[in-house]
């Protein structure tokens, strides 16, 4: 919506600059997206009359004019090389000393002729890009008047960004409106002397679809010249909004569209076929609109019409056929109301966007429809002459206003702002609305022209306008901070994340739609839960198994040249509990694949293998007591693969792939993955504080030799449940089988650690506790102590 600012203080004029005015609306919620001048600074230019036009001796394009500049009978002689230069014409004139948007005007001798100033074009001054000639003004301008005065350049241009709520806005006389709200100022009401009625012509209207055009006005006007001159100021709102002048009759109505918001169209009274009919298109039938385009038109678009032929297409566009042309006398003019919801997304349909639909679509004034075709018939009279008949009007169920109740209490609740009565009736009287009041409650019925009223929320929302937005207090939110008990035995799977980021494992989201041949190699699943409509024929079953999805991963980063992978994934699976029922179990899983650190000058290359996922999977058991115990399953290789025990409760499972699924994804190094149940990795040891020995700790070595089938966990477990509370620690630092050693034996060399908070151990106990340990070995698994 782009209008004049002097066009707006013609209805409202507060005592606020153009920039606070701009700043006042916007912070009202009528943004102003931009304030333009409508011309370029200049000065001294005048408006002339032309009164000799001579040819210059030495040049056949240049002319010599004695120009009138002032009241004054002094003459000026300009030497002007415009082509429509011509006796008795008025023109802006560019004085000696004057400065021009790039030129300053000088005394010069132009082919031997003096010139003492200059004839301007439109480009000259900046109010065109491009002229044919000289800027042609009105017969009657005044020779003399300064020309940025007479022209009014002193003028801005208020460009607006609407809401599509504010339909009200969208002309002078509702920005108007707004204005006198907001700053409290008078709105000099818009009026007319009521058109005489001359004769008594009318057309008869019918019409056939009440429920989409409830109010229906027209009028014949016959006589009118359509080669009248349009005013100035009339012209000058029209191109400062942005619209072209076309004729008298079509530049008229368009000048109410922008004054009023109401939408009127002129029809060729001549070129109508008997009486007026709206109603809605029929099949088959088809209109040429004004702007060309052939629309077949369909049953659900209301059309005006004759007797035999669609005249316009209602609340959008007129018809070729039946518009106002070079040649009309006598004209039909037409007002009316068309519900928003018959012309909504029409105009989008058709390709195309028109000032009419994007008003009618959001909804005119229907008090005002018969005032304004008043309006615009005196404008046509005063203008273009012609005699109007009356106004025909067809009136039926118009929208209802309901009233709306708005509470005191409610206001000041959403608000935070406490008015008082009397100020919530000012802002209601100085937004023009009805209302009763009653012990604090408003009853407020909305006006015609504000279609965005509806329920209490809008009307508090009016108020804030008028008080100021930026009037309201910002008041910080304020809440008791209280620390939440934070449980210590439950570890959140977010850190569960971070320990798995921190070992440089990169995270992974994949659908739980999985396709049936991965639940069969991965999982051993042959009866998978199937989907009864799945997305694809790659993802027709739900997943009991995350590694599916994670080797899809690999393969995909594979095919991209990333030779090391390392990601982990959580995510429901869902297990057959029944043969129509399931359990959803969330499962963390996680692979492996290339080298153990990206390549390096420091540490040789080497690829990643059982005992890496081994060692992260410990970490992210924390101090936990985990154990891990050989294994077969569907997905791991046979003899690489092991269960992963917590508390005597399997959790879950890690390994290298089966062979031949890595021959089968085509994987060259060895893949390593594991998956845990997520629900029984949660859960964690609290850390107990031990008391810290100030005395120094002892070690000692043994190897041992025993059968190859004896697990080293199982030694381990042994002597761990049967040490004493001075050996704090045992591990295995070296396993040997080859030479020296018997088919079926292994050596195994532990560490043992000891250590006592009250005394420094003397080597008789720890010789003692030593030898227990051995004794345990050899009696429960025929271990032998190794020599040498």
């Amino acid at each position: 919506m782009k209008f004049s600012e002097n066009w707006l203080r013609t209805f409202v004029n507060p005592s606020l600059s153009s920039e606070r005015l701009a700043h006042v609306l916007t912070m009202a919620g009528i943004e102003v997206e931009s304030v333009e001048s409508v011309a370029a600074t200049f000065n001294k230019v005048v408006v002339a009359e032309v009164c000799s036009v001579k040819s210059h001796p030495s040049a056949d394009r240049l002319k010599v004019c004695q120009v009138k500049a002032n009241q004054q009978a002094d003459l000026l002689q300009i030497v002007c090389g415009a082509p429509n230069v011509s006796e008795g014409m008025r023109v802006p004139c560019a004085l000696i000393g004057a400065n021009l948007p790039g030129i300053q005007i000088k005394s010069a001798k132009l082919r031997g002729i003096e010139s003492e100033g200059m004839l301007c074009s439109a480009k000259e001054l900046g109010l065109a890009e491009i002229a044919d000639g000289l800027l042609v003004l009105p017969e009657d301008a005044p020779v003399g008047k300064d020309f940025r005065s007479y022209f009014s350049l002193d003028d801005r241009i208020f460009t607006l960004s609407l809401t599509p709520n504010r339909a009200d806005c969208l002309s002078v006389l509702g920005v108007a409106r707004e204005v006198a709200a907001i700053t409290a100022s008078e709105l000099i009401p818009l009026e007319s002397p009521a058109t005489l009625v001359d004769i008594q012509d009318v057309l008869d209207v019918h019409i056939m679809a009440p429920e989409a055009c409830p109010l229906y006005c027209g009028r014949v006007i016959k006589g009118i010249d359509i080669n009248a001159r349009i005013p100035l100021w009339m012209t000058q709102r029209l191109e400062r909004s942005g619209i072209r002048s076309i004729n008298p009759i079509v530049d008229i109505t368009n000048y109410i569209l922008l004054e009023t918001g109401q939408p009127l169209h002129s029809f060729d009274l001549n070129k109508i076929n008997g009486s007026i009919q709206v109603r809605y298109a029929k099949s088959g039938e088809k209109i040429t609109l004004l702007n060309d385009n052939i629309v077949n038109l369909t049953p659900d678009m209301l059309i005006i019409a004759d007797e035999s032929k669609p005249l316009a297409l209602a609340g959008i566009m007129g018809g070729l056929d039946s518009s106002v042309t070079d040649g009309t006398v006598d004209i039909f003019l037409e007002s009316a109301f068309f519900m928003p919801s018959i012309i909504s997304g029409k105009s989008f349909q058709l390709g195309f966007i028109s000032d009419s639909a994007y008003r009618f679509e959001r909804g005119v004034d229907f008090a005002a429809t018969h005032d304004f075709i008043d309006r615009a018939s005196y404008l046509i009279q005063t203008i273009c002459g012609g005699q109007a008949g009356p106004i025909v009007e067809k009136r039926y169920q118009l929208p209802a206003r309901s009233p709306i109740q708005v509470r005191r209490t409610r206001i000041q609740r959403i608000l935070g702002i406490e008015l008082d009565v009397q100020q919530i009736k000012t802002y209601f009287q100085r937004l023009k609305f009805k209302f009763l009041e009653i012990d604090g409650s408003f009853t407020v019925t909305p006006p015609s022209y504000r279609f965005d009223l509806t329920i209490e929320e809008d009307l508090i929302e009016e108020l804030a306008r008028i008080y100021g937005y930026d009037r309201i207090p910002a008041h910080y939110p304020q809440a008791r901070m209280a620390m939440l008990p934070a449980i210590e035995n439950i570890r959140p799977v977010e850190q569960i994340k971070q320990s798995l980021v921190n070992r440089d494992y990169q995270e992974v989201i994949n659908y739980a739609f999985v396709d049936a041949n991965w639940e069969l190699d991965f999982a051993g699943n042959d009866t998978p839960i199937k989907l009864v409509n799945p997305l694809a024929s790659q993802m027709g079953v739900m997943r009991s198994t995350l590694v599916g999805g994670l080797i899809a991963n690999l393969q995909f980063n594979l095919n991209r040249k990333q030779s090391r992978v390392r990601i982990f994934e959580i995510g429901r699976c869902f297990i057959r509990s029944t043969e129509i029922d399931c359990v959803q179990i969330e499962k963390l899983a996680g692979l492996i694949y290339g080298d153990i650190v990206p390549e390096q000058w420091g540490i040789p290359a080497r690829s990643a293998d059982f005992y890496d996922i081994k060692g992260d999977i410990e970490n992210l058991c924390g101090n936990s007591a985990i154990l891990f115990k050989k294994i077969s399953h569907p997905a791991l290789h046979p003899g690489k693969s092991a269960q992963i025990i917590i508390a005597d409760n399997s959790i879950g499972w890690l390994g290298e792939l089966h062979p031949k699924w890595q021959k089968k994804f085509d994987l060259q190094k060895n893949t390593v993955l594991f998956e845990i149940n997520l629900e029984h990795l949660l859960p964690q040891a609290i850390h107990v504080t031990k008391e810290i020995s100030k005395f120094p700790p002892v070690q000692r070595d043994i190897a041992i030799i025993v059968d190859n089938d004896i697990n080293v966990q199982t030694l381990l477990s042994c002597m761990n449940e049967e040490k004493s509370p001075t050996v704090i620690d045992i591990a295995l630092f070296d396993i040997y089988r080859g030479k020296g050693m018997e088919n079926n034996k292994k050596s195994l060399a532990f560490r043992i650690l000891l250590q006592d908070t009250e005394k420094t151990l003397t080597d008789i106990e720890v010789d003692s506790e030593v030898l227990k340990l051995i004794k345990i070995l050899e009696n429960r698994f025929c271990a032998t102590l190794r020599n040498g």
